[in-house]
């Protein structure tokens, strides 16, 4: 029987990035993956580096590591991970008032400027310059998803990590460990760690534990490369999907019926119209966010993707018309859209590294961080206990 230290189920950016992270610390580490292409908020992700958009000293010290981390990783990766530096172009509607929305970025760590139409379309000239009000500036960094996660998985596995696919169906806390119970086989370790995004609360509520964690389905369209070329990263200046998931976590009932099939359509869905373009010329635009309580999504394809295209083709006309496929996922996040980082309960066996609202741009460095203290609990190496992480503890909700 083969006994790991620490099992990590999901290979998403967290899952795969802890797994590096733990293996150059000398841990003995089983990355476990449902599927080679799963459906995951990684696979579907935009990929944006929002290194500026820090509101705390915790996140803003954070996103400054992420970000010397992406640059790192260029080097020290077996794989490209597609890391660029790029604009990121804000778009303000006619029915917003540019001046107040410029003054929402006040407590970030970077500020804006502001652009007029025109000057956007300079910087970006597939932008329709009557489609908008003026437009906010911000420098922005950008990854491949999918390629980093994959750049780490197989570094993690050249250091001696290793890798399965398997559905883990339950997870059990026994005397002499934690068992993790796969539809394949069964699996041995001193510790799990959740990496599972928006599937968490429904993996622990089978395993008998309780996490107050949610999700949002988030829609997009996935193109194959095309000859458009984008210069920046166009996202509106203000993103509605934060409010939305805000007023869904205020009660856990409807989270709790949605695991068990009585699904609910906590608020109307919102759309915030969007488009990137990745380093080999495909594009991904959208997105639309639903926080439907059953983790299947229940929307029409059909009319996502004609909203979609229609509310985009306002700001970027041309972008609207690429054919592409629509594609949906699940996006976790917590109550006050801080990850959940630490133990599940008192069981300081199962533990959970989840709910980051801006992945790319936290995930790295919270993962090198928590990485230290796992490891420094197995004495491998001497560190202080991280008192920022323990603000991101998930007991800090309380147990749903």
């Amino acid at each position: 029987m083969q006994f790991y230290e620490v099992i990590i189920i999901g290979s998403g950016i967290t899952g795969a990035s802890l797994a590096y992270e733990l293996v150059r610390l000398g841990v003995s580490v089983l990355l476990i993956e449902q599927d080679k292409n799963a459906p995951s908020a990684t696979r579907y992700s935009y990929g944006g580096i929002s290194y500026w958009a820090g509101m705390t000293d915790l996140t803003r010290s954070l996103a400054a590591e992420s970000l010397e981390i992406h640059r790192e990783n260029v080097g020290a990766l077996d794989l490209p991970t597609e890391f660029r530096e790029l604009p990121l172009i804000g778009t303000i509607d006619h029915s917003q008032d540019p001046i107040a929305v410029l003054k929402t970025y006040a407590f970030f760590t970077k500020q804006p400027q502001l652009l007029t139409p025109a000057e956007a379309v300079e910087l970006e000239p597939l932008l329709n310059p009557d489609g908008i009000a003026a437009a906010l500036l911000m420098p922005h960094a950008h990854i491949n998803p999918i390629a980093t996660a994959n750049a780490y998985c197989q570094t993690m596995v050249r250091l001696g990590g290793h890798r399965t696919y398997d559905r883990v169906l339950t997870i059990s806390s026994e005397s002499d460990g934690v068992r993790v119970h796969g539809k394949l086989e069964t699996y041995h370790s001193d510790r799990v760690i959740l990496c599972t995004g928006g599937g968490t609360r429904s993996l622990l509520r089978d395993s008998g534990l309780a996490i107050r964690q949610y999700f949002s389905h988030a829609e997009s369209i996935e193109t194959d490369p095309c000859d458009l070329q984008m210069r920046s990263v166009v996202m509106p200046a203000e993103i509605g999907r934060f409010e939305l998931e805000r007023s869904a976590a205020i009660d856990d009932g409807p989270w709790e019926a949605g695991l068990t099939g009585h699904n609910q359509d906590l608020t109307p869905p919102i759309l915030d119209a969007g488009a990137l373009q990745f380093a080999d010329g495909s594009l991904r635009f959208g997105q639309i966010s639903r926080t439907q309580t059953s983790l299947a999504p229940q929307s029409s394809p059909e009319t996502s993707e004609q909203w979609m295209r229609s509310e985009l083709a306002k700001i970027l006309p041309k972008v609207a018309q690429v054919p592409g496929r629509w594609v949906t996922c699940t996006v976790a996040f917590s109550a006050d859209h801080l990850p959940l980082v630490g133990p599940v309960g008192d069981d300081r066996r199962v533990q959970v590294f989840s709910g980051f609202s801006n992945p790319m741009a936290l995930v790295p460095a919270t993962a090198k961080r928590f990485a230290h203290q796992l490891a420094s609990d197995k004495n491998l190496v001497a560190s202080e206990p991280d008192k920022e992480l323990q603000t991101l503890l998930p007991s800090r909700f309380g147990m749903s």
